[in-house]
């Protein structure tokens, strides 16, 4: 799937709007009871970047991004501000942060994750776009300097030697949402004083 490997500007990201989006199907029977089933097992996120915009250059820069982008064609990296971090958004980023996996003894490939948890419901997320010099790993609890790499392209560590059988694998990263314009239009609107706004920029997370 076509994929540029470069972030929407963070400074217009910064001010967006969005979130997760489930799609739920509710039927309400005769009796006023309803039954509901989940069609997606995961949530896919949805943004509008256009109340990021708030001077003529980030409409510039905008306009240049899609350009370059070919619109919907290819997809790119997005700093969600709400959520793009291992841990709480207070909190910086720790090897310990969330389990990725158990060593066998023989698995030296193990995909980055993030699990979301409220009371006794857990949902993992997978994550395949980690930042650039964010991630750590620890193995039992000890952070590991050497011995891996991570594939900034699809969120997988890779151990040199396999961790033991039993070897509880964690990690801590930042991490950005892989998405896509959801439009071929961008709408620009120019005021008297050439000052520009876009009524809406959507932007949807392109799921493999």
């Amino acid at each position: 799937m076509a994929f540029h490997e470069v972030r929407f500007p963070d400074n217009i990201s910064r001010g967006a709007r969005g979130g997760p989006e489930r799609r739920t199907q509710i039927v309400e029977l005769a009796s006023g009871d309803e039954e509901r089933n989940a069609s997606w097992a995961n949530s896919r996120r949805r943004y509008d970047a256009a109340y990021g915009i708030r001077r003529a250059d980030d409409l510039a820069a905008v306009v240049a991004f899609f350009e370059a982008r070919n619109g919907r064609l290819y997809g790119f990296r997005w700093k969600d501000w709400a959520d793009f971090k291992s841990c709480l958004p207070s909190k910086t980023p720790a090897a310990t942060d969330q389990a990725i996996g158990t060593g066998d003894g023989a698995t030296t490939d193990f995909q980055l994750v993030k699990v979301y948890t409220s009371g006794a419901q857990t949902w993992t997320r997978m994550i395949t776009k980690p930042v650039a010099g964010t991630v750590l790993v620890a193995v039992d609890g000890t952070e590991q300097t050497s011995g891996w790499s991570v594939d900034t392209t699809t969120g997988i560590v890779s151990f040199t030697t396999a961790p033991t059988a039993g070897a509880a694998i964690t990690a801590g990263f930042e991490f950005d949402v892989p998405v896509r314009f959801d439009t071929d239009t961008l709408d620009v609107t120019l005021n008297i004083e050439r000052l520009g706004s876009i009524t809406s920029i959507p932007l949807i997370e392109v799921r493999r």
